[in-house]
């Protein structure tokens, strides 16, 4: 089974802070990791920890930093044949206080994924997921060209979720899609509702703090949140994202489907910063 992410590669950067200081004043750092970050390659890297074979269609700089993120990518068995290189690597500084993250984001335009760099793979790929923070114009490219299962990972435009078969959304982007507030399951069981309606064939949404939602054409599940202390959700949703697809393109279920991706956030939301190891998941249901 191979799965084709297109997405952001970046060096992360995790500072964890006791408080975030006010203008000319400085605070201590309690732990700093620098990884291997940006949404793409995080879900590449799950898909891989679960078991499936990750390609990656993004851009890593053409630096000494674009040399390292590489070298981690094939350390972590992502094919990088699709990886482009070209002008300064992405950097986002992940700052993390009492459970909640700042960020601070160096994005270059050049850093973002071009429809001429997509490759043969996402066409050869079992499922495709697409990061929706890529140009609109790559992201529809990409699910237009996919031969098998299609995840859009956010904000979709319409043409785009016409092309999909899964949406993931957290609340916040399932609150601007559809223009409805969720502040509970069944609310979010009537926004997915609505998005089944706009061409996916799943919809999968964020209830924060209390459970998942997921909504196909023949039935519905609400999967309760993993019982854990959240120290940084960043990776939550790469995880939810990664499993979720490894999960549908191995053909279970959707509701078998969406508690391993509740398993998978749960084990991503225990540490700072966006790297997990999702490797015990294998097998899961």
């Amino acid at each position: 089974m191979r799965i084709a992410v297109v997405g952001q590669i970046a060096r992360d950067l995790v500072l964890v802070v006791p408080e975030v200081p006010d203008a000319g004043a400085t605070s201590p750092v309690l732990e700093r990791r620098e990884v291997l970050g940006g949404k793409g390659a995080n879900i590449a890297v799950d898909v891989v920890q679960l078991g499936a074979s990750a390609s990656l269609i993004g851009v890593a700089g053409d630096d000494e930093i674009g040399d390292r993120l590489v070298e981690q990518l094939q350390a972590d068995g992502v094919d990088t044949s699709s990886v482009a290189r070209r002008g300064r690597s992405a950097l986002i500084v992940d700052v993390v206080c009492d459970g909640k993250w700042r960020y601070l984001q160096d994005i270059p335009d050049t850093s973002l994924v071009a429809p001429t760099d997509l490759g043969p793979s996402v066409a050869e790929a079992d499922a495709v997921v697409v990061q929706l923070q890529q140009p609109h114009e790559t992201s529809l490219a990409a699910a237009r060209r996919a031969a098998g299962l299609v995840v859009l990972d956010g904000v979709a435009t319409p043409d785009l979720l016409a092309a999909a078969d899964v949406l993931r959304a957290d609340q916040h982007e399932g609150e601007e899609l559809t223009g409805r507030s969720i502040t509970s399951s069944g609310d979010a069981l009537a926004a997915g509702r609505n998005l089944l309606d706009r061409g996916p064939s799943l919809v999968a949404l964020e209830v924060k703090g209390e459970a998942n939602v997921l909504v196909w054409p023949s039935g519905e599940a609400v999967v309760p949140l993993t019982d854990v202390d959240v120290v940084d959700t960043t990776g939550g949703g790469d995880a939810f994202v990664a499993a979720l697809t490894v999960a549908l393109a191995r053909g279970e279920r959707p509701e078998e489907a969406g508690r391993l991706a509740v398993a998978a956030a749960g084990r991503a939301v225990d540490h700072a910063g966006g790297r997990t190891d999702l490797g015990g998941l294998r097998g899961h249901r």
